[in-house]
């Protein structure tokens, strides 16, 4: 038995600042992704996320009713005979690994399920999110719901506002182009957790909340506008104000050693970093006008080129 495939996603714009109502603009990331196997000769990973798996029944089977409901009898079922979720997807990545399970399990167990084929009004896209979001909170305390929701329809996502998400289409890809969006391994695993509460606390002072607003979610929202109308000029300009603001403020979420580079990029132009989820770790997003200087520029660090334009 193995389920469709899964998609990774990445958040090219939005991290923190969609918890606060900033604009968001989320992509599939076909490079990786994974699927729910059953298969006799299992190695360890395999047995380690049947494990897992198996804790997370327990979890499903206490999401209110109204909300969802689930075939518990066959998910179990398919579990004690060893099913397990087979996936490429690095976890603390940032690249949506509990999203992609969140999204096959909804897509193969789920009772009454929306289906990607259906007309997917406002409302329903919202009904999923919701239902993913508490899906979701397992793995991580607290989620969107946005990574399953990517991966489980596997096109662009829009978020205007919390209550205000849509499909949307992005300008197409170019592979001559030498602007680029890239992934930079950072080399450490990343923890969603405590990275939310680093940022919850800091949301207690004034001050932090003000540079939210004022700084950080007008350039957010500056950014999305400029990649979907493909206004590459202003799209850098807005991107490098926002690199300025998270290498001032959001520190701890930025790998100790990526602290000089980080600053190089904005200094030279040559790119501009961002974080790629939560940060703490797993892959730093980057943005350049100029692919080929930036992997020079960068050398000797592991890059990813995700989309030319």
């Amino acid at each position: 038995m193995k389920g469709p495939l899964f998609y990774s996603k990445i958040l090219l714009f939005g991290e923190y600042g969609i918890i606060k109502d900033s604009k968001g603009l989320s992509i599939p990331y076909n490079f990786y992704n994974g699927a729910l196997k059953k298969s006799e000769n299992r190695s360890e990973k395999a047995l380690k996320s049947n494990e897992s798996l198996k804790r997370y029944v327990s979890y499903l089977e206490n999401i209110s009713p109204e909300l969802v409901t689930f075939d518990i009898r066959l998910l179990k079922q398919h579990v004690n005979e060893g099913m397990y979720f087979d996936s490429s997807i690095p976890q603390g990545y940032g690249v949506g690994s509990s999203g992609a399970l969140v999204a096959a399990i909804y897509d193969k167990y789920a009772f009454d399920k929306i289906t990607v084929l259906e007309n997917l009004t406002r409302e329903k896209l919202l009904k999923l999110k919701a239902i993913f979001s508490e899906m979701e909170s397992f793995f991580h305390g607290k989620s969107s719901g946005l990574d399953p929701l990517n991966s489980y329809l596997s096109i662009p996502i829009l978020i205007n506002s919390k209550d205000n998400i849509e499909a949307t289409g992005i300008p197409s890809q170019n592979n001559e182009g030498k602007n680029a969006v890239f992934l930079l391994d950072s080399g450490i695993i990343g923890e969603t957790a405590p990275m939310i509460s680093i940022f919850m606390e800091n949301m207690k002072q004034e001050g932090f909340r003000n540079m939210l607003k004022d700084q950080f979610i007008k350039h957010t929202d500056a950014c999305v506008d400029d990649f979907l109308k493909g206004d590459v000029k202003s799209l850098f300009k807005n991107t490098k104000r926002l690199s300025k603001v998270v290498l001032n403020n959001f520190k701890p979420m930025i790998p100790q050693q990526f602290h000089e580079l980080w600053k190089k990029g904005i200094e030279t132009n040559e790119y501009y970093l961002k974080l790629c989820g939560s940060g703490g770790g797993g892959y730093i997003l980057g943005f350049t006008e100029n692919i080929e200087k930036a992997k020079q520029s960068l050398s000797g660090h592991k890059l990813e080129v995700v989309y030319n334009f």
